[in-house]
């Protein structure tokens, strides 16, 4: 730090300034603001078919929509179509609604992920033809899935997995990722303790550098 002003001066008078700046130059006035507002003002309703639409063709998921009173039978349909083994996340959402109490009743080859045997976990769930977990948020702009990652509810549930299912209610669908950003630092801000790791699922690896024509599995 010696001559550290000197120093500086003399590099500015270099590159034609009198003297070398102390303070950034002013953010430049921004040209919109989507972020915030792109999405804002639609309706639940829209915000679902937006998270379909973009789901379906950015992630190649597939989407199957049901009343709260239909979800368990759902899902265990939906399980049935993928196979065995079942790994089923430990989420007291999922057992509220159901989910997991039909599943133990209408499958064989059940586990429920259990943080205080990790090594077995993860070897049944790396095993697993698929795996049923609760999803935090949808992102509407994207098809973006939010996971949170606990000491109960381990990220290995719906990664190693071939298939997983997620169970995800439209009340959660968020515009874009800007508002999920607020809403955490909301949250953190009041006192809640944060997930230990949060993931965004957007899909298989993919690209659009070449005229914007989306490659998908590119790696």
């Amino acid at each position: 730090m010696m001559n550290r002003d000197a120093f500086l001066t003399e590099l500015a008078q270099k590159m034609g300034h009198k003297t070398f700046r102390t303070q950034p130059a002013p953010a430049p006035v921004p040209v919109n603001n989507y972020a915030s507002t792109r999405f804002a003002d639609k309706t639940p309703e829209e915000l679902e078919a937006l998270f379909i639409e973009a789901a379906t063709k950015t992630m190649l998921a597939k989407v199957t929509t049901c009343s709260e009173t239909e979800v368990a039978q759902t899902v265990l349909d939906l399980v049935k179509g993928y196979g065995e083994p079942v790994l089923l996340s430990q989420d007291d959402r999922l057992e509220t609604l159901g989910i997991n109490g039909a599943i133990r009743e209408g499958a064989q080859h059940v586990m429920t992920w259990n943080e205080k045997t990790p090594e077995a976990s993860r070897t049944f769930a790396a095993g697993a033809k698929v795996s049923v977990v609760y999803g935090e948020y949808g992102i509407a702009d994207c098809g973006f899935i939010v996971l949170f990652a606990r000491e109960h509810l381990g990220r290995s549930v719906s990664l190693l997995p071939e298939n997983s299912i997620v169970v995800l209610r439209r009340s959660t669908l968020l515009p874009r990722v800007a508002q999920l950003a607020k809403l955490l630092d909301k949250k953190a801000q009041a006192g809640e303790r944060m997930p230990s790791v949060i993931n965004l699922i957007g899909g298989p690896s993919s690209t659009a550098d070449i005229e914007l024509i989306k490659v998908v599995g590119v790696h």
